[in-house]
């Protein structure tokens, strides 16, 4: 295998698609010169692998795998859908088993169903099914209180579930993150170059692990703190969102390297 010049990895909502529209067509330019240049685009997403399959056969990025769930899975090339996995059931199991103060306040897909999530994300019916087929995670949303939520979060914590703040929902899985899945595929390329792009907490590890990171400016949610690496140019942060901003990042770095 030809050891690309680069390989690239972005999460999704708010980054790659728009926070309100889903739609990636401001980023166009830079997906067509990445093709051109026969660089993997790597989609690392909190999408299921139900979701991520179209969306990335539609972007034309089907020969390159994809980060699942936040991590706790990999959807290899050409694959369409994963196999049975335990992991969901173990997590909404461990949601019932707290007191009623602390499970209450917290909806998680499985407790919103397919109207809910259509609800909460601006998802058609039919995409929120997608989204609702999860294997690995369960997100939701916490309408409690601060303290209540911390709690919460360090009551399943004792039973091995994590929690992960993304672009729209706090996340929980058995613990995979991007940056673990991002490795190992960079590594399956012959460990090239990377490029990280992402806006919420749960892209953090992935931007700090990357050759170069980007920060992708989101004005519907708080932006990231500054992280390590910002300092020395490792991590830099685009001033328009979304794909706009993703389209600006990707052809400045190629300019950059001459590609």
């Amino acid at each position: 295998m030809t050891l690309p010049p680069l390989i690239v990895f972005t999460d999704l909502d708010g980054t790659l698609l728009d926070h309100e529209t889903y739609s990636h067509s401001a980023a166009l330019p830079a997906l067509e010169r990445l093709k051109s240049l026969r660089i993997p685009v790597v989609l690392a997403s909190s999408k299921t692998a139900a979701e991520i399959a179209p969306i990335r056969q539609q972007m034309g990025f089907a020969d390159a795998p994809a980060i699942v769930e936040n991590g706790a899975g990999l959807l290899n090339p050409g694959q369409n859908s994963l196999g049975d996995s335990t992991d969901y059931a173990q997590i909404r199991a461990a949601l019932d088993s707290l007191p009623e103060n602390l499970r209450a306040p917290f909806r998680g897909f499985g407790d919103l169903g397919i109207g809910g999530v259509a609800q909460a994300t601006g998802l058609s019916p039919e995409n929120a099914s997608l989204a609702c087929l999860r294997q690995f995670s369960e997100p939701g949303l916490w309408s409690g209180r601060p303290k209540d939520r911390t709690a919460f979060i360090n009551a399943l914590a004792k039973q091995g579930i994590s929690a992960r703040e993304g672009g729209r929902f706090l996340t929980f899985s058995l613990g995979s993150t991007k940056a673990d899945r991002m490795a190992e595929i960079a590594d399956s390329f012959g460990a090239p170059p990377s490029v990280a792009l992402g806006d919420a907490p749960n892209d953090v590890e992935m931007l700090q692990a990357a050759t170069y990171g980007v920060i992708i400016a989101n004005p519907h949610r708080q932006p990231l703190p500054n992280l390590r690496g910002e300092e020395t140019g490792q991590i830099r942060r685009t001033n328009l969102p979304g794909p706009e901003g993703w389209n600006a990042a990707i052809n400045e770095i190629l300019n950059e390297l001459g590609l």
